[in-house]
Order: C-alpha cells, then sequence, then structure tokens
C-alpha cells in the first residue's frame, strides 16, 4: 500500500506530466515537421524526384547488344524470351523487355498497323518512351514474325457414314 501511496504524490505526479509534454510536444513537431514536406513534395515533385530518383542515362533502343550464344537458341526460338530469331531481335529485346515480359509480344498477333497501335497506346498511356528510328526496325520484326496466323476452325467434317444410336 506504501508504494501506492508513493506513485501518486505530488511531485511524481507533477515528473510524469512534464515527460507527457516533452513527449506530446516531440510528436507534435514530427508531425508538423511531416506535414510541411508532405506539402513541398506536393507543390514540388520535381524537387523529390531529382534528389531522391535515380536516373539512368537514356540508351537508344538500337545500343542493344548482341545476344550471347550461351543464352541458347532451339529451333530457331531464343529460349530466354521466346522470340524468333531473326534480324532485329535484338533491338526488340532490348525495348521491349526493357519494361514487360516478352510473353505479352509472343502471345499478341498483329499486322503492321496493329503494332504500331499498341506502340501508340504504349506511349500514350505507359510512358513508352519515342522510339526514334528503333521503331521501323521493331515494326518490320513484329510484323514480319508475329502477324496474324490464317489459322482457324478445323474444316467442316463431310462424307461421313453416320451410324445409327437408336435402341
Amino acid at each position: 500500500m506504501a508504494e501506492l501511496d508513493e506513485d501518486r504524490s505530488p511531485g511524481h505526479l507533477r515528473l510524469l506530466a512534464e515527460r507527457i509534454g516533452r513527449n506530446v510536444n516531440l510528436l507534435s513537431g514530427v508531425t508538423l515537421l511531416l506535414g510541411v514536406l508532405f506539402v513541398f513534395l506536393t507543390v514540388f515533385p520535381e524537387v523529390f524526384q531529382r534528389v531522391f530518383v535515380a536516373s539512368a542515362p537514356e540508351q537508344a533502343a538500337t545500343d542493344v547488344g548482341p545476344i550471347a550464344v550461351d543464352e541458347g537458341i532451339v529451333n530457331g526460338i531464343h529460349v530466354e524470351t521466346g522470340f524468333i530469331v531473326d534480324d532485329n531481335l535484338e533491338v526488340v529485346r532490348g525495348t521491349c523487355t526493357a519494361c514487360h515480359s516478352a510473353k505479352l509480344v509472343t502471345q499478341n498477333r498483329a499486322d503492321r498497323e496493329g503494332w504500331t497501335k499498341m506502340i501508340r497506346w504504349m506511349q500514350k498511356t505507359q510512358k513508352l518512351w519515342d522510339l526514334g528510328d528503333s521503331e521501323a526496325l521493331i515494326l518490320d520484326y513484329l510484323a514480319k514474325n508475329y502477324a496474324p496466323q490464317k489459322k482457324g476452325r478445323r474444316a467442316r467434317l463431310t462424307n461421313i457414314e453416320w451410324y445409327d444410336l437408336t435402341p
């Protein structure tokens, strides 16, 4: 019982109140600082990007090196990406897989106009950069190797001798 009385003494309560006051002041200061930082970064986002976002020097898509032999090519397919091995593969690989999986390319089929529309959509909505002279090389590759295929349903069955299933 004596210990409880000591904890509630006026001197102890005064010290406790001072400690709580210092913590509240510290918390208020940190909150104010974070608020000012938030407002500043909202008003001046370019400062944040310049200071905190690492920027690599821009590299033209045509600066992509050749495919290393040890990466493997099997039956005309580049094993790592699944791309068809053909002229301009290095440019397509370096450009397309910089942002997304190669499967996003290989699962699609389009003519040159369709591929151009996809590139324009990516430039408009996905921040794809201007491809410059590489665009023609990329479109040549895609239109040749990932053009629509004239495969459809199987041919209609004809001249079939049906048998009777009635019991």
